[in-house]
Order: structure tokens, then sequence, then C-alpha cells
């Protein structure tokens, strides 16, 4: 039928068919976007527990590769071809060992290779490098040291649902108190072996605790924000099915040995994952809401929420990757695995939220904010700038002074930063990592009263063979060496000659104080310059020597990766708000914030906390989380400006932004603050203290940073934050009074 001859009825209908099919295709390709998550979480969720069987968290992991220590260990290895990792068994008698007390630790000593574990049945002899020999006796009368030889390279076989290392020291632990304790004896399983042991028991099932405990305290406060039942289910979906997706390349990666994965950058996975696909999805549905507020049809709301939010949510996410990407320039081997496996986690986490979440929003519709749905009704956050709710009269408050706000904010910040030398960061020993008193640590104690403290980890030299006696001297004399050894050819042989592997002999030097202390790390750096005039070649290492090792590569590490973040940081920024004033404000707040951080947390970790220090590495961990995460808030900010300063000018811009975005982003970095205190529940120094920076930090960042000082000091620039965009041009008349113009939103962004 000719076009012309078709009636007004017909072309109605012809138009309800086309607009029938537009939604069908719409409700199809909605379907299969779910249906397409529900795949990977079916797949990608079982993955996710599977992650721990492809963790490295043997030592050789965390060494800085081109070290002195690491050559060490790799030409020690050349002395004796089976690594070892030991545990010490120690039996204390306070009162003084007696006859029958040596007797029954010698039935102990013999059963120990028959001893079975509790899973897998399989006997302890089967992983060990050779059956332990007779006990050691102190030189007071009472203490006993057991050496238990572990082979290092079994050590993380998997048994089930735990590990030899684990199995073994149970097995040590059960067979002590059923033969010798009985009688009296105290017993306690310590060195590499029982300290690795506490740590398996420490992290055991934690993985899915700490989500868990995340997921509950990011479900109560959705729920309290949102007041909805159904709303905080489909945020919590969009990260699990984030944390899946990265499982599944994740773990294939690990499981090479392409990536680096262990138990600590595991359980942040999960935590970073959590916190980030939250803050997108919040972000989303803010906007999201807001537009069903201007549009009749939840396809059209969604389609300006999702091109809105787009730019804000893939800038942030950026900055994250990037930020953890840089962690690859790391010396240490833990600290660069996370790089990677974080980074993986945040893609995860920014594709569910951009493409998961939209679809349920729109299967769902306006009823998924049941009981407040929103209506057509055309109000905004932005009318009540000045006058009502919180966010309206914060924005007031900047806009009517701003200098004062920035000036007082600064100052205020600065003061905390300024206890940041405070810091305490020069390391810890492995005894004060545990929050928790754990048997490994009692028994170091029990072994330091009883022998000398290095007892069982060695210092290890290699040097020429002409070379020996003179490293031995030098060795002796320095007041913090007992004794010291070259490594004969035929153990246990009186006057056997020393071995020697192309052209070189091991020495072997045992500390007073305890291997893991800082003052063995003192000895390690005196012994290393002593040496070198008796040759360059002469090398130390050890495990003395590793930690020392470890802490000047995390010191190294701060200096190469912060500048190399902050610049990523402002290159991506430039990118997105196409100034270079506004970058360099936004980085130099976060870098304050930082400091102000840092600062607080010292007087909270020596005053309140008492704890005994921090790792090398705690610093860099907090502040690639803390400036990486915490510039969010000021991206969803300041995108949120330039966008209504398009329309608007920039004074007005700002305050009607803050006025917007306050509630929304307020919610996000209470959620990430809360999400990162669940890592307080794994009873770790480390973790606990990532835990504490991490969320006040970022609540500082979301309640001062970016609701005081960011905006105020961006309202007193003015219109020049945008140089050299043409946004900078000469204020107009609304500018220059800083009042809003005063017209409707359907004339703005929509």
């Amino acid at each position: 039928m000719p076009r012309h001859e078709i009636t007004p009825e017909q072309e109605a209908t012809e138009r309800e068919k086309a607009h029938r099919g537009t939604r069908v295709r719409r409700l199809v390709y909605v379907l299969v976007v779910v249906a397409a998550w529900l795949a990977i979480g079916g797949v990608g969720g079982p993955t996710v527990g599977r992650l721990s069987e492809a963790q490295q968290n043997d030592n050789t992991a965390f060494l800085p590769r081109t070290a002195e220590s690491t050559t060490v260990s790799q030409l020690s290895a050349r002395f004796n071809p089976t690594t070892s990792l030991p545990y010490f068994v120690v039996v204390e008698r306070g009162s003084g060992l007696t006859g029958a007390d040596r007797a029954a630790v010698q039935g102990f000593v013999k059963a120990v290779p028959d001893l079975r574990f509790a899973v897998g049945g399989k006997a302890l002899g089967t992983y060990l490098s050779h059956p332990p020999a007779a006990a050691i006796p102190s030189e007071d009368g009472k203490a006993l040291l057991i050496p238990v030889e572990l082979d290092a390279d079994r050590a993380d076989e998997v048994l089930g649902n735990s590990s030899v290392l684990f199995e073994g020291a149970a097995a040590l632990r059960a067979s002590a108190k059923d033969t010798l304790a009985p009688s009296g004896l105290k017993v306690y399983v310590t060195g590499p072996g029982g300290t690795l042991a506490d740590f398996v028991t420490a992290f055991g099932g934690i993985d899915g605790i700490l989500l868990g405990v995340a997921l509950g305290v990011v479900f109560l406060i959705l729920l309290v924000v949102y007041r909805s039942p159904i709303l905080p289910f489909a945020v919590l979906l969009t990260a699990v099915f984030g944390l899946a997706a990265a499982a599944l390349v994740i773990f294939p990666l690990a499981k090479s040995g392409t990536i680096g994965l262990n138990g600590q950058s595991q359980g942040i996975l999960s935590i970073l994952v959590v916190g980030a696909a939250t803050d997108y999805a919040l972000l989303l549905v803010a906007r999201y809401r807001e537009e069903l507020h201007d549009h009749p049809s939840k396809w059209a709301a969604m389609r300006a929420a999702w091109r809105a939010a787009v730019e804000p949510i893939g800038a942030s996410a950026a900055t994250v990757i990037l930020g953890l990407l840089c962690l690859m320039l790391s010396q240490l081997g833990n600290t660069r695995g996370l790089g990677p496996v974080g980074a993986i986690g945040i893609a995860g986490a920014v594709v569910a939220a951009l493409t998961f979440l939209p679809a349920v929003l729109l299967l769902f519709g306006r009823r998924i904010f049941w009981p407040i749905i929103p209506r057509v009704d055309h109000v905004h956050a932005e009318d009540a700038v000045g006058t009502r709710g919180v966010w309206g009269r914060v924005a007031g408050l900047v806009g009517r002074h701003p200098r004062r706000t920035w000036v007082v904010t600064l100052l205020a910040l600065l003061v905390l930063g300024g206890f940041v030398p405070t810091f305490r960061a020069e390391g810890i020993t492995q005894s004060q990592l545990f929050l928790d008193k754990v048997e490994s640590v009692t028994g170091q104690e029990v072994l330091a009263r009883h022998f000398p403290a290095g007892s069982g980890s060695p210092v290890e030299v290699v040097a020429a063979e002409g070379k020996a006696d003179q490293v031995v001297a030098t060795l002796t004399k320095d007041k913090d060496v007992s004794a010291a050894i070259v490594t004969p050819s035929q153990p246990g042989v009186p006057g056997a000659a020393p071995k020697v592997v192309d052209g070189r002999v091991l020495v072997q030097a045992t500390l007073r104080p305890a291997a893991d202390s800082p003052a063995a790390e003192d000895a390690v750096t005196r012994l290393r310059s002593q040496l070198d005039t008796v040759g360059t070649d002469v090398l130390v290492g050890g495990s003395s020597a590793s930690n020392l090792d470890v802490r000047l590569a995390s010191e190294r590490d701060l200096r190469v990766i912060i500048p190399a973040i902050l610049l990523v940081i402002l290159l991506v920024l430039m990118l997105l708000l196409r100034s270079l004033v506004a970058p360099v404000l936004l980085v130099l707040a976060n870098v304050v914030s930082f400091a102000a951080t840092l600062g607080v947390s010292a007087l909270v970790f020596n005053h309140v906390f008492d704890y005994p220090g921090s790792d090398p590495s705690t610093p860099l961990y907090a502040f690639v989380f803390l400036v990486a995460l915490g510039i969010d808030y000021s991206i969803f900010l300041m995108t949120r400006v330039r966008e209504e300063s398009i329309t608007r000018t920039t004074r007005p811009g700002i305050l009607v932004a803050l006025a917007v975005t306050g509630g929304v982003i307020t919610s996000a970095g209470i959620v990430l603050a809360a999400t990162f205190s669940a890592l307080s529940i794994i009873p770790i120094l480390f973790l606990a203290q990532i835990a504490f920076l991490v969320a006040f930090g970022v609540l500082l960042d979301t309640l001062v940073v970016r609701s005081l000082l960011v905006p105020a000091l961006a309202y007193d620039i003015g219109a020049r934050i945008w140089w050299p965009s043409l946004l900078a041009g000469t204020p107009g008349r609304h500018e220059r009074t800083g009042r809003a113009r005063p017209t409707s939103r359907s004339s703005g962004t929509d």
C-alpha cells in the first residue's frame, strides 16, 4: 500500500509494533547479559575458593632477585642439594633436666620420622630432608633443642585442605603433648617451620570469613543508605561476580607462575574488589535514581546515567589499575605480585559494575528502589544548595567562606602530617608479626633464654677456599657472633676437610641476637663491611641477611614507586579533566591527606595500640591504596563539577556538584573504609595496620579533603582551575557572583 494511503490508525499501530519490538530486543539483551554473568559466577565462584592452590608462600617468592642474600642462597644450595625448612622443637624444664627427661626426649626424636599426619595419614619422615639427630643440650642444663629438617621443596604440597608444612608442625605438637608433656616438660615447636605453620593457622579459612564479613558490612551500610531490601543484593552480586571474573583470570596465571599470588595478596584481593565494585555501583545507582526523576522511561534514564557515570568510573578504575601495576617496579616478589593481582581484580569490578548492574537495574526498573520509588518530579539535590540537607549546607558553607575553609582545613592536615617522622617502619621481628600469642613466638623466647638466639638460623658466608681462615677469624672477632665454622665435607667426622664446591667454601656463623631481629640485621651490615676487607667476592647471606635485604628493597621501592604512581595519576587526571591546574591540585591534596593519615596512624600505633613498629613495606601499601583509591572521590566530584560548569560556570558548578554528589561519595567512602576494616579480623600486625591506615585515610579523604579542601580551594581559584582548557576563559556574571544560574535541569545536561 502506498505510504500516502496509510491511515493515522495504521501508522499508530505500526509505531506501537516498532516500540514493542524495541522493548523485546532490549529485554533480550538484558537477559543475555544477566545470564552471561550468572555463568561467570557459577564457574568463577568455586575458582575463588581454589586460589589458595596457586599461592606461593615460600621465601624465594619474596626475596629481591638481585640481593646479596639471594645470590648466597643460590650458591649455598650447591653445598646441600636438598634445601630444608627447619622446625625447632624446644624442650624445657625450669628446675633442670633429669636423666629420665633426656631418655624420654631421645625416644621422641627416634619416633619423629614415623609420626602420622592427621590429614592424609602419611608419615612425617616421607617429607624430611634427613632424620633428626640427637637433641642438643643447653649450657644451663635446662633445655634441649631438636632441629627437624623438612624438605623445603615439598613443604607447600597440598594435603586435602591442608599442607605438609602445617601437618608436620601439628604432628610434632601432638606427639610432644602425648609423650613429653605428662612428665612436666614444656615443649614448643618453633623455628621457621613453626612460624610459617602458625601463619597458616592465622590465615586458615580466613578467605571465606573475610569475604563474608566484608559483604555483611557492605549489606548493612547499603540497607541504611538506600532503605531498600532489594537494591543491596544487586550491588553485592555485582561485587561477587566481579571477584569471580577476576579469579577466572588470576588462577591460571598464578598456577603457571606468570604472576605471583600469596595468602596476603589473596586476602587483599577480596577486599579490594568488594570495595571498588561497591563504590562504582553506588555512583551508577545514584546517577540512575537522579535521572529517573526526569525520565518516564527507565531505558532513557539508564542511557543518560550510564553515559554520565562511565567516564568518572572508567577514570577511577584506570588510576587504581595503573597505580597497582606500578607495584611491578618493586624488587620484592610479594609486592610485585600484588600489582597484577589487584589490577585484574579492579578490572573485574569495573566491568561488572558497568554491565551486570545496569542490566539488573533495567530488569527491575523503578521497583528496585522499593519502598522509596523515584517518580518523575524534576526534584534534585542541587535545589538544596545552601538551604537544606547536610550536603546542601556544606555547599553553602564552601560558597560563603571558601578561603577560610581551605586554609583552616589545610593547616589542620599539615599539623597532623607533622607526626609522620614518628611513624616507625624500620622492621619488626617475626614474633612481633602476630597479634595473638602463638606457640612459635613463645618457643622462640624460650630458645633465646637457653641458647644463642640465632641458633638454627646461621649467617651464611660464601668465600673462596683460600680465604676460609680469614673469614672465620673476622667473624669470631665480632661481638654478636657466638661461633663460626666451615661446612665440612663429612658432617659429624672430627677433623674432616672443608667441603669445596667450584672453588668456594660455605662458612656458617651463629649470632647472639635473634635471627629475625633488627639487631641481627645491624650485625649483618657490620659483617658485610668487615668481610669486604677480606675480599669483595665474599658474600653474606642467611635469614638475617635476607631480612636486611628485604628492608633495603622496601626503602628503595618507596623512592621509586611513589613518584611513579603520582605521575600516572596526574596523567590520567589531565586526560580526564582536560586541565593542568585541577589535576595538580587533586594530587597535592591527596598527598597531604596521606601524610595526615600517616601522622595520625603513628600516634595511634605508638600510643594507643602500643605496636612494636611496622613492616618497611607498610607505608608503600598504604600509599598505593589511599592515593589510588582516595583519588576516586575527587574524580567523582570534579567530573561532576566540570559537567555542571559547562552550563552553570565554575563556581556555581562546584556548589551544585558538591550538593549532588555529597551523599553518594560519602556512602562510597564509608563502604570502602568498612570493607578494609574487615582485614583487622586477621591476627597479623601488618594487615591490622593496613586496615586502620586505609579505613581512616579513606574517611579523611571523603569527609574532609573531598568535602572541604578540594571544593573550597577550587571555588577560590575559580575558572582558572580548568587552565588551559576553554572553561578557564573569562568568567561571566554568574561566575563572578558565585550564585547558581536559576535554570531548570531540563535545560542543563539532560
